[in-house]
């Protein structure tokens, strides 16, 4: 009958301690201390090659070669005093990047304090106390963790019920904060280098780029001078037809002179 009561009265404290959690009432303060900022700075040298449409190509101070795609509308480059976008690059600009990254150690700092009545202890792991609402409220012990009773300090095992405790949890997570910041200046490209004075401008039209005749005959050739294109066959057949018609015309005339 006594263990029965026994586990009645652990499955009352249970109950009490796990549904009054969530009703605490503990001061609790945060701060945070920062250190000593450290700087880092990274410059990046290029000429640009190519822009196509968001996509950038540059040619890197080493002689590498870095494509850029999907440059956002936002981002900006310092030329002469103007903020040129993505659209306004142009190959042979010159840019330059640096990155300033600033890396921040910081400790954040959490104090927590209880002051209650001793409801129930179960050292070294938790304890019950009956806060100034008269709500009981369960605490986890951390380890070597010391309670102010009446001015002196005792572990959970020197706890008693109806004891007045004031305990005081002080907690540091160091944590990092890093910020970067990136700016990109440029030059525009080399205006082209003009001719020296009184050198005369050489303009191509179509007519100086027609091909130059390359046959030599007709570079070689006489003027007044025919070329001879043909052989002496024809002169014999004239001249043989012109004796055969003399020779008709004398026999007509032959025959006219008898009659």
């Amino acid at each position: 009958m006594k263990s029965l009561y026994k586990v009645l009265v652990m499955a009352f404290m249970l109950t009490v301690v796990f549904g009054l959690t969530a009703n605490a009432q503990v001061q609790t303060t945060t701060s945070a201390t920062m250190g000593k900022a450290m700087k880092e700075v990274q410059v990046e040298r290029g000429e640009v090659v190519t822009v196509a449409g968001n996509d950038l190509v540059i040619k890197m101070e080493d002689g590498t070669i870095r494509h850029f795609p999907n440059v956002p509308e936002s981002a900006r480059v310092t030329v002469d005093g103007r903020q040129l976008g993505i659209h306004d690059l142009k190959p042979g600009m010159k840019l330059q990047r640096t990155i300033t990254t600033t890396t921040t150690p910081k400790t954040v700092t959490t104090v927590q304090t209880v002051t209650g009545k001793v409801w129930y202890v179960n050292p070294p792991n938790s304890v019950v106390l009956t806060m100034e609402n008269g709500e009981n409220q369960s605490f986890k012990i951390p380890q070597g963790q010391q309670f102010n009773i009446d001015g002196q300090m005792v572990d959970a095992f020197g706890l008693r019920k109806g004891m007045n405790v004031s305990a005081t949890k002080i907690v540091e997570v160091p944590e990092t904060v890093v910020a970067q910041q990136k700016s990109v200046t440029g030059t525009m490209p080399p205006n082209p280098t003009p001719p020296p004075a009184g050198e005369p401008l050489l303009i191509a039209t179509k007519e100086s780029v027609r091909e130059a005749p390359t046959t030599t005959a007709q570079a070689t050739l006489t003027p007044g001078k025919l070329p001879k294109t043909a052989t002496e066959w024809p002169l014999i057949g004239l001249i043989g037809l012109a004796l055969i018609a003399a020779s008709l015309a004398i026999k007509l005339v032959r025959m006219k002179l008898e009659v």
